[in-house]
């Protein structure tokens, strides 16, 4: 064990990058997720840790990076997260502390939640589980044959809006059903649709963008209305990209066949909200990256970063490069 550094590691850590850390530095794991009730620290708490454990490299992922953690002498700032929104990129920079993230760590994650959602809400997975728990599979003088018939995904076009890591990441899971898929990203060469054309092409649309001024509210009322009669509306990114009460409208009004959803504004929907009503409606609470894997990739992705980091290189997941050159 190579003891000229010490970590202090409140994310998961996990696999091999958990022992390329531990050949780096001692490691103080210490994971908010262990924690009953959840533990989530401030930049006082975190400074305080990272005072008593004597350590110069911090390790995070939910806990938020505040004053006074960027006046200690830190070597480096590892965010467990493809975009590092729990750090203060610029205070970090001013110190001179590098800081990395990990793109891409929960890509795969997150695109096999959408494909669970598009299943379950294409094929009336959850109500059907619950007609079966009920004892009440020949409702109303009716079989379930007749009450869940479906068109098969396969043969129907996918629209993808965003295509990183996780929109290519679906693209090629949707691809593999038969689907023929299409996407709307500007910063993608080989995404070619307009949005507009997407919408109006599309049996299932789904979101895969970051949220930026540019990308909220993206899907409004007039995209709903542009959508093809009973497409099916999947969003495991960010709810801030759709307006929810247009997506309540649409449904009710029979435009969209269903919806899957794995995020909600303030992570939460009220008991008494309309999509809770709504059976061809699957609600998810923001469970796409959780995975051993997500964690196990981050690991890998922070360990390998900060060990070319103190070998003198540049690695490619580093924030601030600038740091580096002064």
């Amino acid at each position: 064990m190579n003891t000229a550094h010490r970590a202090l590691v409140t994310a998961p850590f996990r696999g091999e990058g958990l022992d390329t850390l531990r050949s780096l530095a001692d490691v103080v794991l210490d994971p908010w997720i262990d924690h009953t009730p959840l533990r989530l620290l401030d930049g006082e708490k975190l400074a305080a840790m990272i005072q008593e454990v004597e350590a110069d490299i911090l390790i995070v992922e939910s806990d938020f990076v505040t004053d006074p953690v960027y006046g200690l002498p830190l070597v480096a700032i590892g965010s467990c997260r493809g975009d590092p929104n729990n750090i203060d990129v610029a205070k970090a920079t001013a110190n001179g502390i590098p800081v990395l993230r990990a793109p891409g760590r929960n890509a795969d994650a997150v695109a096999e939640i959408t494909v669970a959602l598009l299943f379950a809400t294409n094929r009336g997975v959850v109500p059907a589980d619950a007609d079966v728990r009920a004892a009440d599979v020949y409702r109303d003088g009716t079989i379930p044959y007749q009450r869940y018939r479906a068109w098969q995904l396969a043969g129907r076009t996918a629209g993808l809006v965003g295509l990183g890591a996780v929109g290519r990441a679906v693209r090629w899971r949707l691809e593999g059903l038969g689907m023929r898929v299409i996407a709307c990203d500007p910063y993608a060469d080989e995404a070619k649709h307009s949005l507009d054309d997407l919408l109006a092409e599309s049996d299932v649309v789904s979101l895969h963008a970051a949220v930026t001024p540019e990308t909220e509210g993206l899907i409004g009322a007039e995209q709903f209305a542009r959508m093809k009669d009973g497409a099916i509306f999947v969003n495991s990114a960010r709810a801030q990209l759709h307006d929810t009460d247009a997506l309540v409208a649409a449904l009710r009004a029979g435009k969209l066949a269903g919806a899957g959803l794995d995020h909600f504004v303030g992570e939460h929907l009220p008991v008494d909200h309309p999509l809770i009503q709504m059976s061809n409606v699957v609600l998810t609470p923001h469970i796409g990256g959780a995975t051993y894997d997500t964690e196990a990739n981050h690991s890998r992705l922070i360990a390998d970063g900060l060990r070319m980091l103190l070998d003198g290189g540049h690695p490619d997941n580093i924030v601030n490069p600038e740091v580096l050159d002064g």
